[in-house]
């Protein structure tokens, strides 16, 4: 049996990527995805160019977004197997956050920065 690895790069604008190795694999294994127990359009596999290797894509689904935490599970669909997974934190969930609250101080300081120096100019 193959090892099948998935290894998360990186998840910006609104896509995951990760880099999907099957060694000793000519096709790609299919993949599939699920946000709380729901089947999600599949990953998007493209050829590295390295035998055994994809690049993997999932976008983000807007059902992942909403007050609360959200995981989406990428799975090998043949094994049935968790591959990968990411969690999406939003809404009220983050109100009461440590980082949630030096966002909105950083974001109040540049307002008050702002109407400081709005101020300064008109003397």
């Amino acid at each position: 049996m193959t090892q099948i690895t998935l290894t998360k790069i990186r998840l910006e604008n609104a896509t995951w990527e990760g880099l999907l190795s099957a060694p000793k694999q000519d096709t790609a294994p299919e993949l599939e995805a699920m946000l709380e127990g729901q089947p999600l359009p599949a990953p998007v596999l493209e050829p590295t160019g390295t035998a055994g290797e994809w690049a993997v894509k999932l976008p983000v689904p807007p059902g992942a977004i909403g007050d609360g935490v959200r995981v989406v599970l990428i799975l090998d669909k043949a094994r049935g197997t968790v591959l990968a997974s990411f969690a999406v934190l939003a809404g009220d969930a983050l109100q009461d956050s440590l980082a949630t609250e030096v966002a909105l101080l950083r974001a109040e300081l540049d307002m008050l920065k702002r109407a400081f120096r709005r101020q300064s100019r008109q003397g």
